[in-house]
């Protein structure tokens, strides 16, 4: 047998008298990592494209931004300031300084640029080709249609649109101020955009007639200075931000058709787990 000190266990020994007996230890299980809890399947996506969006909703000729006003948006068309007389340019200018010393609110000027799409000119060009009997003047057509294709890709053809932005504030204009008047860090990071917006009966009818006295000085102060303008509908403002959002698809794939949109602009499907959804007028 081989001696005592290689033996796995030492022997045992009995107790001494008065002292404790000790039980062995039982061996313990490993722990268990806590499970994470699950994720509420309501949970709201704070980077999804829909809380990056100013807008809420867009109806009745209106734009309801997130935070509860309201805009308007009027088209204007351009005129030659460079081909005026000098009598005429002063004209102008004192119509336009008449104008914006009539508003007691704030406007937005905006000038957009936009490249313009060729293609549907040159398909144009190329059918009416097709239909010319002139051998003379297939060859003239021919010539410029390589022309124009050409200059569209050498050369940035753009087209600017101007615009006009009129705002209402429900709060009035002294909350507009004080909005602005917020800390640089107030507006780096701005409060989440989860919230609904919600807005009575009352304050949307009252912002529906204050938004139609204001587009109609405004258009009345623009024919004064000779500039035409007309304020957008809500197809024409669906088709303004879709272009906005999306400048390389609106080319490719345009809008559609309005006649069948049903639902609101901008306004998330339903969901199961959703009790209210974003840009509800109540």
């Amino acid at each position: 047998m081989p001696p005592n000190n290689q033996f796995p266990f030492q022997p045992a020994t009995a107790p001494a008298p008065g002292m404790p007996v000790q039980q062995p230890a039982m061996p313990q299980a490993p722990p268990v990592a806590p499970q994470p809890a699950p994720t509420p399947a309501a949970k709201k996506n704070p980077n999804s494209t829909q809380n990056t969006l100013l807008l809420s909703e867009i109806r009745d000729n209106m734009v309801i931004m997130a935070d509860g006003t309201f805009r308007a948006v009027v088209a204007c068309k351009s005129i030659n300031f460079d081909l005026m007389s000098s009598k005429e340019r002063e004209g102008v200018e004192f119509s336009y300084q008449d104008f914006l010393n009539s508003l007691n609110y704030p406007i937005q000027i905006v000038v957009r640029s936009q490249r313009i799409d060729i293609g549907p000119y040159i398909d144009r060009l190329v059918e009416i080709r097709r239909q010319q009997d002139n051998m003379l003047l297939n060859v003239l057509m021919d010539d410029y249609i390589n022309f124009v294709d050409i200059l569209s890709q050498e050369a940035n053809i753009m087209d600017k649109s101007f615009f006009i932005a009129i705002p209402y504030f429900p709060q009035g204009e002294e909350s507009n101020f004080i909005e602005q008047g917020k800390g640089f860090f107030g507006k780096l990071f701005p409060k989440p955009k989860g919230a609904i917006t919600k807005i009575d009966s009352a304050t949307y009818e009252k912002a529906k007639e204050e938004i139609g006295n204001r587009v109609a000085a405004v258009t009345s102060g623009l024919f004064q200075v000779g500039v035409q303008s007309v304020q957008l509908n809500t197809k024409e403002l669906g088709e303004l931000y879709y272009n906005v959002y999306n400048p390389d698809t609106a080319v490719r794939e345009p809008l559609g058709n309005f006649e069948n949109v049903t639902a609101t602009y901008v306004k998330k499907a339903p969901s199961a787990n959703a009790v209210t959804q974003p840009g509800v007028i109540q």
